[in-house]
């Protein structure tokens, strides 16, 4: 119903979508690659920064020889991710940070930090904001951060889980107050599955949403 409390309906939610997409498998992957990779898929379709990421890798054997190359040559090689030459730029300055604060192109230290500390190192790295460090720190190492990416953020206003008006910053420290830990991951995959397929930015298929009867933007009428 309209106005129900963002706390009592988002266990409601995760059960229709899990039901709707299932529990979602992650595939275990090296946290060096989910950085790269999650840096490459900043605005630009998943289709495509998978693209330039299998690209880059057949390009490079190894981060060493990504970084003693030109930004241009693997801003060449990243070409069908979108905006290229800043992404080049920022997985080398990334990388050679990485390089620089431990000797090596590895990131498994993070394992034994504190969240918080975890998620100020990988902030502090160019090009990494607040989502893809989320990415990296929930999906390489398990640890509670929900990213919010622009289907997460869409689907959540809508849906009435997180208040008008805040920033997705903002949005992500909401639904970790009342989303359950261990939902993070399939909650986060699964609202971006709905986002994809019916819950769109234009042209949400409102009729046949499953979520309607826990949906504000629905159930108050609301014009797509």
């Amino acid at each position: 119903m309209v106005g129900q409390k963002a706390s009592d309906k988002v266990g409601e939610c995760i059960c229709i979508l899990e039901e709707l997409y299932g529990l979602p498998e992650v595939d275990e992957i090296d946290p060096v690659d989910l950085l790269v990779r999650t840096i490459l898929s900043q605005n630009t379709s998943d289709i495509n920064s998978l693209r330039a990421f299998a690209s880059l890798k057949r390009a490079y054997g190894d981060y060493e020889s990504l970084l003693s190359t030109r930004a241009e040559e693997v801003a060449e090689s990243i070409r069908e991710g979108g905006l290229a030459e800043i992404k080049a730029r920022r997985i080398q300055e990334a990388l050679l940070r990485i390089k620089s604060d431990r000797g090596a192109i590895e990131i498994g230290f993070l394992r034994g930090m504190e969240k918080e500390a975890a998620m100020s190192y990988l902030l502090s790295l160019p090009g990494v904001g607040p989502k893809t460090a989320s990415i990296v720190l929930l999906f390489a190492f398990g640890m509670p951060f929900m990213p919010v990416d622009t289907h997460v953020f869409r689907v959540s206003q809508r849906l009435g889980l997180v208040a008008p008006g805040l920033s997705p910053e903002k949005a992500q420290k909401a639904l970790e107050e009342i989303v359950p830990p261990e939902r993070y991951s399939s909650f986060h995959l699964n609202l971006i599955s709905h986002g994809r397929l019916v819950c769109r930015a234009r042209g949400p298929k409102c009729e046949e949403c499953a979520l309607q009867g826990c949906c504000d933007f629905f159930l108050q009428g609301q014009k797509p």
